[in-house]
C-alpha cells in the first residue's frame, strides 16, 4: 500500500503500476479514506499519469472531482502539478504528512489531563492519514504519556468508520474503549463521563468554520451545552484560506444505497462545525484558539 506509514518511499522507488483513473477510483470508493491520505493519493496519482505520460490536464480533474470536500485533494494536486519532478513532490509530501501527524499529535496531547476520558468520532488514525493520525494520533500520544484512560468510539454511521477502522486501531495500540452508537453522546456527555472531544477535519475554512465527518456538527452542539472542550486536529494542509466560512465548502453527497436500500435517502458524507463550537484547532504548528481568521493565517503557510 503506497500510503503505509513504516515504509515511506525512498527517490529510487519506483512508484507503482496504476492510472490517475485508478486512484481517483479508488479514492471515490472510499478504499482510500481521510483527508491527509486523499491528499496523498492523489499525488501520487497526478505522478503516475506524468510517468505515463497521460494528458496531465484531465488527469488533474478526474482526481480533484473525486472526493472535493476534502482540502487536501486540491492542495496536493497543486504542489504536484507545480513541481518539476512531481514523483519526487508527492513522495516529500508523503514524508511532509507524516511528519505533520506526529507534532500535532504532540500539541493535541497536552489539551488532555491525567485519566481523561475522551470521545472521538470517524477514522484519523494511520488508516486516514498515511502517518500516526490527526485525532486518533493525539489520543495514542495522550495514552503514552499517561493522560488519556478511555476512548469512547462513535461507530459513525453509514459506513461504521469508527465501529469498524477506529476500534481496530485502537485495539491493536492496546488503548482501552468503548464502541457506542452515535446517538448514545449526548447521554453519555450529560452524565459527566466524557471530558473532551476530539475530532479531525476535512476542510477548514479561514474563520475556523470545519467540515468534518457527518454526525461531527451535533457532537460540537451537546459538548457546548455541557460545556466540554471540542477540539479539532488536522494538518495546515487542511485548512483553506481561501474559502472564507463554512458556507463555501462544498458538501460531498454519496449514494442514499449506503443509507437504505429500500426507501428514499439522503446520504449527506459531512457536516459543517461553526467556529464558536470550535474550543481549539490542532495543527502542526500548535493549539490555535478563536479568532481563527488571524490564528490560523498564522499557521498556514504562504
Amino acid at each position: 500500500m503506497l500510503l503505509d506509514q513504516r515504509r515511506l518511499p525512498d527517490d529510487e522507488v519506483e512508484l507503482e503500476c496504476g492510472s490517475a483513473r485508478e486512484v481517483a477510483g479508488a479514492i471515490r470508493s472510499m478504499a482510500v479514506r481521510g483527508a491527509p491520505a486523499i491528499g496523498i493519493a492523489a499525488a501520487y496519482g497526478f505522478a503516475l499519469a506524468a510517468k505515463q505520460g497521460e494528458d496531465l490536464d484531465e488527469a488533474f480533474e478526474v482526481l480533484a472531482q473525486a472526493r472535493p470536500t476534502a482540502a487536501n485533494l486540491a492542495w496536493a494536486l497543486g504542489e504536484v502539478r507545480s513541481a518539476a519532478e512531481p514523483a519526487r513532490r508527492a513522495r516529500e509530501l508523503h514524508r511532509e504528512e507524516v511528519e505533520r501527524c506526529r507534532r500535532m499529535s504532540a500539541h493535541a496531547a497536552t489539551l488532555l489531563e491525567g485519566g481523561a476520558s475522551v470521545l472521538t468520532h470517524c477514522n484519523t488514525g494511520g488508516l486516514a492519514t498515511g502517518g500516526q493520525g490527526t485525532a486518533l494520533g493525539a489520543v495514542r500520544e495522550a495514552w503514552t504519556r499517561g493522560l488519556l484512560g478511555h476512548v469512547f468510539v462513535d461507530e459513525t454511521r453509514p459506513l461504521l468508520q469508527g465501529a469498524r477502522l477506529t476500534a481496530w486501531e485502537l485495539e491493536a495500540s492496546g488503548i482501552p474503549h468503548t464502541v457506542i452508537a452515535d446517538s448514545a453522546a449526548g447521554h453519555l456527555l450529560a452524565r459527566g463521563e466524557v471530558d473532551a472531544l476530539l475530532v479531525g477535519a476535512d476542510r477548514i475554512a479561514a474563520n475556523g468554520d470545519t467540515a468534518n465527518k457527518i454526525g461531527t456538527y451535533p457532537l460540537a452542539v451537546l459538548a457546548a451545552r455541557h460545556e466540554v472542550p471540542f477540539y479539532v486536529v488536522a494538518p495546515t494542509s487542511t485548512v483553506d484560506l481561501g474559502t472564507p466560512t463554512g458556507a463555501k465548502i462544498p458538501i460531498e453527497e454519496r449514494d442514499p444505497g449506503e443509507v437504505s436500500s429500500r426507501f428514499r435517502a439522503r446520504n449527506p458524507a459531512f457536516d459543517v462545525t461553526p467556529a464558536e463550537l470550535i474550543s481549539a484547532i490542532v495543527t502542526e504548528h500548535g493549539v490555535h484558539r478563536a479568532p481563527y481568521s488571524e490564528t490560523l493565517a498564522r499557521a498556514v503557510p504562504a
